[in-house]
């Protein structure tokens, strides 16, 4: 496909300060959670183990003063997650910055996506 025909795409990190920072990833981990109840069952959607979903999880509850997943072990009805109204909200204010961003830099994008090359060598 050519490039001057995809449409960008804007993907924001937000660095709140050391090893503190919710990104595409942690924000689409969030979604997914709240989707299936469970963090493996979100981990496994996105291609990372069961140990580096709960390891972001916790990253983000502690980043946080209330957490934005909770969990229960497995038992015999099996284990489950959800978000918090607290992870709703941020994972929420999270999506809005990323479209205003995008909106508010889309003219710049279309001028600077109308100066890439064209892969095919026709311009």
């Amino acid at each position: 496909m050519n490039s001057a025909a995809q449409q960008p795409v804007v993907r924001i990190r937000i660095v709140f300060g050391e090893g503190e920072m919710i990104g595409p990833g942690k924000a689409d981990l969030l979604e997914r959670i709240d989707r299936t109840g469970s963090i493996s069952a979100a981990g496994r959607e996105m291609g990372m183990s069961y140990k580096r979903a709960w390891m972001l999880v916790e990253t983000l509850n502690a980043m946080f003063r209330e957490p934005l997943v909770e969990s229960t072990r497995g038992g015999p009805q099996g284990g489950g997650a959800i978000l918090t109204d607290t992870g709703r909200r941020v994972l929420d204010l999270y999506r809005r910055f990323e479209a205003d961003a995008a909106a508010s830099g889309a003219q710049g994008l279309a001028e600077m996506q109308a100066m890439l090359r064209d892969p095919t060598g026709h311009g």
